[in-house]
């Protein structure tokens, strides 16, 4: 238990904290000083400070639930996978990064599909500001993450290395969580998740509900249907705000919902309902409404809401009107 412990030392994410740290700094300082002019705030402090020390907690249980998941998956990868894959060779890390960003793209679209997912990973979306802090504002309860890949040990890749793939990939995610760069040339923009892609994806504004779930690769949107280029500058946060800095509040106060609204369902099928299906889901004989959370009424599938992003008008959000268009 120990050993992997200090080996998280060896993550990828880990080695690059103080280059967060220092790259969170400068994009403070250019918001505050730069020449953007711009009515709307980029930062609070107060919300630095939820996501960084929401952050170091995540860091805290992705350790403690990786050396179990990694444990579980190297029993799979030794007794189970029919092959293993050489570590040393390209073909390997081709399925890897492929693999991961596949399982990576599904596994957002259920954080935003099963509401007993999107409790944990509202947290991520709870920020009514975009930043770089924001890529640090990560779920605790990161225990559906860290089943997501079981088909890469059962395909003969070293658990270890997913592990590493998967960090790799949320560093990658820190360049994305800024309003700083603008859209970037075609092609980048076409073929890899860029800080326009993901602003989008952050984006409470009804259109951009459920858009852009990819990781590094953007395609699989395009492929799948969930593409939304960035037209206007995004309101971003929860459909309704959840106004508080609190680091708990912000991880535990869905769960809470969700377990309100499972205690006062009548049957079964609607507490399954309020637990399994997507988040401002309510039985048909409630009338319409909202819950708390990114949604509010009921979504269809392709992921468009009936009802309106009304909540995001309070607190911070409040003066965050759709920009102008963007080219």
């Amino acid at each position: 238990m120990l050993d992997k412990v200090l080996d998280r030392l060896h993550d990828p994410a880990v080695y690059a904290l103080p280059a967060m740290a220092l790259l969170i700094v400068i994009e403070m300082l250019a918001i505050k000083f730069g020449d953007d002019h711009d009515e709307r705030p980029g930062y609070d402090l107060r919300d630095h400070r939820a996501s960084i020390l929401t952050g170091f907690g995540a860091l805290l249980s992705s350790t403690l639930l990786r050396t179990v998941a990694l444990a579980l998956y190297l029993l799979v990868y030794e007794y189970v996978a029919p092959w293993h894959l050489s570590s040393t060779s390209w073909t390997t890390w081709v399925v890897l990064f492929f693999g991961v960003e596949f399982l990576l793209y599904w596994y957002h679209r259920a954080a935003h599909g099963i509401r007993l997912i999107w409790a944990g990973h509202q947290v991520h979306h709870s920020s009514q500001y975009f930043n770089l802090s924001t890529a640090l504002r990560r779920k605790w309860a990161q225990w559906f993450e860290k089943m997501i890949w079981l088909p890469l040990p059962l395909l003969g890749v070293h658990p270890a290395l997913v592990f590493t793939m998967h960090s790799a990939h949320l560093v990658y995610g820190l360049f994305a969580h800024t309003e700083k760069i603008g859209k970037l040339p075609r092609p980048i923009e076409y073929i890899f998740v860029t800080p326009s892609h993901h602003r989008v994806h952050h984006g409470n504004d009804p259109e951009y509900l459920d858009k852009n779930f990819g990781s590094i690769l953007i395609f699989w949107d395009r492929i799948f249907g969930t593409f939304q280029p960035e037209v206007q500058r995004p309101t971003y946060g929860l459909t309704k705000q959840i106004e508080t800095f609190s680091i708990w509040k912000i991880q535990v106060h869905e769960f809470g919902n969700m377990f309100r609204d499972v205690r006062g369902a009548r049957t079964l099928r609607h507490k399954l309902g309020y637990v399994f299906g997507p988040p401002g889901w309510k039985p048909a004989d409630d009338g319409d409404g909202a819950r708390d959370g990114r949604h509010e009424g009921t979504r269809d599938g392709s992921g468009a809401t009936s009802g309106a992003a009304s909540g995001a008008t309070s607190g911070p959000a409040a003066a965050r009107q759709p920009g102008e268009l963007l080219t």
